[in-house]
C-alpha cells in the first residue's frame, strides 16, 4: 500500500510539475537566450519525465504482484527506468558545478558559460549512463529479465548465479561512477558555495535563498538516491540480490516531483 500511494503519487505531482518547469525554461530560452543552467534544466526534466512515463507500469507491477506484460517490454521498462535515475544524479552534479564555478571564478567562468558546451556534456552524460545500463543486458539468458520464484514472475527482480556474477561488480561499478563520484562532487561543491556566500557582501535575504537552493539540492540528492546505490555496495559484499531493492526505490522515485520544486 505505501508504495502504490508512492509512486501514484510520483506521477500525479511529477507529471504536471515537470511540464510547468520545461515549458518555463523553453520560454525562458527563448526570450533570453538558452544558458548552462537552462540546458541542465530542460534534460533533467526530460530525464523525469522518462520516469514518470513508465510510471503506470510501476503501478500496474505493484497492484498485482506479478509481471503481466509481454516479456520483451521488461528490459526496455527497465532501462528507461533506471536510466532517467542515474542520468538525474550527473545533471544535478552539472548544476552544482555550474553555481560553485559562477560564484568561486565568475571571471573565468563566463568565457566557457556556452550553451553549446553544456548540450555535449548533456549527451556525454546520456551516453555513459546508456551504455552501463546497456551492459547489464549481458545478464539477460533470453527470458527477458523476467524471473519467476513461487510460481509468481517479476521484471528484474529474480536471477541465478550465472547472472548475478555480472550483474553484482556491475552494479557496484555503477553506484560507485554514478552515484558516489557524483556526490564527493556535488557535497564539494556545496560545502564551497555555502562558505564562499556566507562570508560574502551579499544581503542576509540573498545569502539565506542561495544557501537554501544549494543545500536542499544536496539533500535532495543524498535522500532520492543514496538507499537505492546502498543496496547495490550491500548486495556485492553479500553476493547476493538484497530484497529492500524494491523499498529502496521508493525514495529515488520521489526526485520526479522533488528536483523541479529546488
Amino acid at each position: 500500500c505505501v508504495a502504490l500511494s508512492v509512486y501514484s503519487f510520483t506521477f500525479l505531482l511529477g507529471l504536471p510539475a515537470n511540464l510547468l518547469v520545461f515549458f518555463v525554461y523553453i520560454r525562458k530560452a527563448r526570450k533570453h537566450g538558452a544558458t548552462p543552467n537552462v540546458v541542465y534544466a530542460l534534460n533533467l526534466c526530460l530525464a523525469n519525465l522518462a520516469l514518470v512515463a513508465w510510471m503506470p507500469v510501476k503501478v500496474l507491477e505493484t497492484v498485482l504482484k506479478d509481471w503481466m506484460l509481454p516479456p520483451p517490454l521488461c528490459p526496455v521498462y527497465s532501462f528507461f527506468l533506471y536510466s532517467s535515475l542515474y542520468v538525474s544524479c550527473l545533471f544535478i552534479t552539472a548544476v552544482t558545478i555550474g553555481r560553485y564555478l559562477s560564484i568561486a571564478f565568475p571571471i573565468i567562468y563566463k568565457r566557457y558559460r556556452r550553451a553549446r558546451l553544456s548540450c555535449y556534456i548533456c549527451v556525454a552524460l546520456w551516453v555513459l549512463v546508456m551504455v552501463h545500463l546497456g551492459l547489464s543486458l549481458m545478464a539477460e539468458g533470453g527470458a527477458y529479465f523476467v524471473g519467476v520464484q513461487d510460481e509468481v514472475s517479476a521484471c528484474y527482480e529474480h536471477f541465478n548465479a550465472t547472472q548475478l556474477k555480472i550483474l553484482l561488480p556491475l552494479r557496484l561499478e555503477m553506484a560507485i561512477v554514478l552515484f558516489i563520484l557524483p556526490l564527493i562532487v556535488t557535497s564539494f561543491c556545496t560545502l564551497r558555495c555555502v562558505t564562499l556566500v556566507w562570508r560574502s557582501n551579499l544581503p542576509p535575504l540573498g545569502k539565506r535563498r542561495v544557501l537554501a537552493v544549494a543545500l536542499s539540492t544536496l539533500a535532495v540528492f543524498v535522500i532520492c538516491y543514496a538507499p537505492y546505490n546502498s543496496s547495490h555496495i550491500v548486495g556485492f559484499v553479500q553476493q547476493e540480490s538484497v530484497k529492500w531493492r524494491t523499498t529502496a526505490m521508493l525514495t529515488s522515485s520521489c526526485n520526479v516531483f522533488l528536483e523541479p520544486v529546488v
